[in-house]
């Protein structure tokens, strides 16, 4: 089975780590394919895709890191070549799931694995699930929470100060060495 973590990984960090090797562990994957959106739909990024992948291909060495030209997940599903993907999101992006475009669609060409924390309010994702026709293309499991945001790495880096545990070395490298983050 393969899994398919995408985002815009602006920059990536270890809260996107342990939510790839929670979902190895749990659905035993032969493969998890990282894939960086090019041109994101729903939200702005300050980076380039190319400077974004270099970042992904540092946090990920051990995957697959690939671009995503497609703005919305259902896109890239429909021109894939996975067959029954494991599509791999936060519970976050769980509850937010019926905005989505096709999100039916999405179900019918990807299973969905579902990363929760402890804590996190079931009723959320259960009154997301209740509204799909294919609920049992959906699967939750934990992870143990990792509190880091991209947002609040951006964040630290413009203030100068330093994200050491928060990111993988080598994109704490990358940010350092190509001067990123730091005009906000």
């Amino acid at each position: 089975m393969t899994g398919l973590l995408g985002g815009t990984f602006n920059p990536p960090h270890n809260g996107h780590l342990a939510l790839a090797h929670a979902a190895q562990q749990h659905f035993g994957l032969d493969d998890l394919a990282v894939l960086v959106a090019e041109r994101p739909g729903h939200k702005e990024v300050q980076l380039d895709a190319d400077t974004r992948l270099k970042l992904a291909r540092a946090a990920f060495p051990d995957y697959q890191v690939e671009p995503d030209p497609h703005e919305r997940t259902v896109d890239m599903l429909r021109a894939a070549r996975w067959n029954d993907p494991l599509f791999l999101i936060g519970a976050d992006q769980f509850a937010d799931f019926l905005t989505w475009k096709d999100p039916e669609g999405v179900l019918a060409l990807s299973r969905i694995g579902v990363a929760t924390r402890p804590g996190y309010p079931r009723a959320r994702l259960d009154a997301v699930l209740q509204q799909l026709s294919r609920p049992d293309r959906v699967e939750l499991f934990e992870i143990e929470p990792v509190p880091v945001s991209s947002g609040q790495i951006r964040d630290r880096v413009s203030r100068g100060d330093p994200v050491d545990g928060l990111v993988p070395p080598g994109v704490a490298g990358l940010i350092e060495s190509l001067g990123l983050y730091r005009n906000r």
